[in-house]
């Protein structure tokens, strides 16, 4: 399974972009969200899932990991495949697909092209108890925070404490501290939160 690509940006559009890695181009199929936080040219990393077919191997990606959770969360739909799953995350961020589903709002579901009545009950059926458990994706938790939060976590861990409690105290002392925090003082007031 490729996991995340990372390499220079050759080519992109609204529905793709094309990373050349060490002189392979991989065409990926993006969101409009991912789009949209794309730079110019450069090098980049993009998070993916390899959907396999009868007829082909598409690859998609997506500018964080949250956006890739809630793209295999929605794959996991009866009847909700990768191409609307990509319709439905290019017309709401990761955060208001959240709080959509979360508040079961069916309407906003349905304006989405390619969602239907069934399909946009099914999908709040199915997710909302999931999500809800989950809690809102944050962009804190993505990017260069992420590992700071892996490394804050890894080190509660080591120090005896169970995952699912290191992690609720972790995230919320990134809420906290901000964007600027260290991995020290993130664990600092992780012990102080447990």
């Amino acid at each position: 399974m490729i996991t995340h690509l990372e390499g220079v940006l050759v080519e992109k559009s609204p529905a793709h972009a094309v990373i050349d890695c060490g002189g392979v181009g991989y065409f990926l199929n993006i969101s409009l969200n991912t789009f949209s936080s794309l730079p110019v040219s450069g090098r980049l990393k993009l998070f993916t899932h390899l959907a396999i077919r009868e007829d082909a191997h598409v690859l998609f990606g997506f500018a964080d990991k949250a956006e890739r959770e809630l793209f295999l969360q929605l794959i996991s739909v009866s009847g909700i495949g990768p191409a609307t799953a990509r319709m439905i995350l290019s017309s709401m961020n990761p955060e208001e697909l959240h709080k959509t589903i979360v508040n079961r709002d069916l309407n906003r579901l349905r304006s989405v092209k390619g969602v239907g009545p069934k399909s946009a009950e099914r999908i709040l059926v199915d997710l909302k108890d999931k999500l809800t458990k989950e809690g809102p994706p944050s962009e804190l938790f993505s990017g260069p925070h992420n590992k700071i939060r892996e490394e804050a976590l890894s080190a509660l861990v080591m120090l005896g404490f169970a995952k699912a409690v290191a992690e609720k105290a972790v995230d919320k002392s990134i809420k906290e501290k901000g964007n600027t925090a260290t991995v020290e003082e993130i664990i600092k007031t992780a012990l102080n939160n447990l």
